[in-house]
């Protein structure tokens, strides 16, 4: 029996598509498009900075100690919703590793995530050397911050307000991000 042209074609793009959908293929696609975007969109700044955080909140420390939001009261916050499994937050964290290393001493950050298997996330963290604080919530987190999809980040300036909540992979170590930090830092 002879294959077609057609058929050849046909053939070879059933497998392509079965590679990318039912092998780990298709996580690092995701990861890849992922960093496309953060170099293409960076996080976009709120200027009017209406929404105003609550600060209560109880976070027990995954790979530090456990933390009341509530002393962050009067800080740059940089809160991030992340998972291990998620292909975006794996391909920011990078950028918020650099970050974290230049800010930490100035910045309080709070790294969220939802699964409950503190040796998962620590296995996941210590592979890639990162040295993000990450909690789990023992309360709810604000109704400010409730996000249906990850990563979601938020920045909030001294004063509580949220002057950037961005969805999906960003590039958190650009210049243009840390001159912000540094005027909400001044």
């Amino acid at each position: 029996m002879k294959i077609s042209k057609s058929q050849r074609s046909n053939i070879i793009f059933v497998i392509v598509i079965a590679v990318i959908f039912f092998t780990p293929v298709k996580g690092y696609i995701q990861v890849f498009i992922s960093k496309a975007k953060m170099v293409i969109m960076p996080p976009s700044i709120d200027e009017d900075g209406a929404i105003v955080a609550s600060f209560e909140w109880s976070l027990k420390g995954i790979n530090t100690e456990d933390y009341n939001f509530e002393s962050a009261k009067g800080k740059v916050v940089f809160v991030n919703f992340w998972a291990t499994w998620c292909p975006p937050c794996r391909a920011e964290m990078p950028s918020i590793q650099k970050l974290y290393d230049d800010y930490r001493d100035r910045i309080e950050f709070v790294f969220h995530t939802n699964e409950l298997e503190s040796d998962k996330v620590n296995a996941f963290l210590n592979q890639n050397n990162y040295t993000l604080p990450s909690f789990n919530s023992y309360n709810n987190q604000p109704k400010e911050f409730k996000v249906s999809t990850i990563p979601a980040t938020f920045i909030l300036d001294k004063s509580g307000k949220i002057v950037i909540h961005e969805v999906g992979a960003v590039d958190w170590n650009s210049d243009k991000f840390r001159k912000l930090l540094d005027e909400l830092l001044e």
